[in-house]
């Protein structure tokens, strides 16, 4: 008896993951937690340097702005409950000191445009169809940052214009880098404030555009979203909201991205690392003892050789 459907997964052979790859990892919330398994595992990963961004057309302009090298300015901020913002950042890159703000700004698009340029791997997550529109400027926002909703206009991107975002965002990273191979997936989080059958819509929105384009050369599609629907019909893979995956969810999710997109030879390395991440976590009874210097001994030996191969790794 078979009690789970299960989402088909072909074995990806052009341009696997493996630890000589360097990745850009871009999107909403569910990329920062597989972003902390890249970095659990030691990969070479650059991850949302403008903060998480939720929809298309917020990834999109971010890459623009990287592909064309924009230099912020006073222009392009503004000061609101003590602090200075940006509408094109997530809120956790705002500063109660404008210079600071406009040096991290600046920062993230020289240091994401260098990753992008040097990416074996780009992937992008997105999390919502629903956008804002700020009303005195007309303009699409990433974030709000708690200015009034009033302020705003709240629109659902159709089918057709996620896909020429889509379309726009992989010729701006092929016109940096033609070799890039694209990973689109879309988060399995439900966006409840808009809604139940507003988030509905808005997945369906972003699943159809996706499927459209996702033919092309170098860009594929991951079904996060599948998974946590089909295979993981059940509460018991959420956390207490009731909404994001919990740390089983994630884990499941994540292990059938491995088997899709990890070069063969690349897991036995992850295992290593694995158990010298879990060493380096333990904690003795007694710091002093011989069996506790012999162990941190070994440890050092297994750190060395890790890093003998991969220079870039570092515990």
């Amino acid at each position: 008896m078979n009690l789970q459907t299960q989402i088909p997964l072909q074995k990806q052979l052009k341009n696997p993951i493996n630890y000589q790859s360097k990745m850009v990892l871009l999107g909403s919330c569910f990329s920062e937690n597989i972003g902390a398994k890249f970095d659990f595992y030691k990969f070479q990963v650059l991850q949302n340097p403008f903060g998480i961004l939720f929809h298309p057309t917020a990834i999109e302009k971010f890459i623009y702005q990287v592909v064309s090298e924009k230099v912020f300015t006073d222009n392009d901020i503004f000061f609101k409950n003590e602090r200075w913002h940006c509408f094109d950042v997530h809120s956790s890159m705002s500063s109660s000191n404008k210079e600071t703000l406009l040096y991290n700004l600046n920062s993230g698009i020289k240091s994401a445009n260098l990753a992008l340029k040097n990416a074996s791997h780009c992937i992008i997550t997105f999390g919502t169809a629903w956008i804002y529109r700020f009303s005195e400027t007309d303009e699409i926002v990433a974030n709000c940052h708690k200015i009034p909703q009033k302020k705003f206009t709240k629109e659902l991107l159709s089918v057709n214009q996620i896909s020429e975002s889509v379309q726009n965002i992989i010729s701006f990273l092929t016109s940096i880098n033609p070799e890039i191979t694209v990973i689109f997936t879309i988060s399995p989080v439900r966006h409840l404030k808009d809604g139940f059958v507003e988030n509905s819509q808005s997945k369906a929105h972003l699943i159809a555009a996706i499927n459209v384009i996702s033919k092309d050369k170098n860009v594929f599609y991951f079904p996060s979203f599948e998974i946590m629907m089909d295979e993981l019909r059940d509460y018991r893979f959420y956390g207490e909201d009731m909404i994001h995956p919990n740390q089983i969810g994630i884990q499941y999710i994540w292990e059938k991205f491995i088997n899709t997109w990890f070069s063969e030879e690349t897991i036995p390395i992850m295992h290593e690392i694995e158990v010298i991440q879990k060493a380096i976590l333990h904690k003795p009874f007694n710091e002093n003892s011989e069996k506790h210097q012999a162990f941190l001994e070994n440890l050092e030996g297994k750190k060395r050789k890790i890093q003998e191969r991969f220079p870039f790794i570092y515990f």
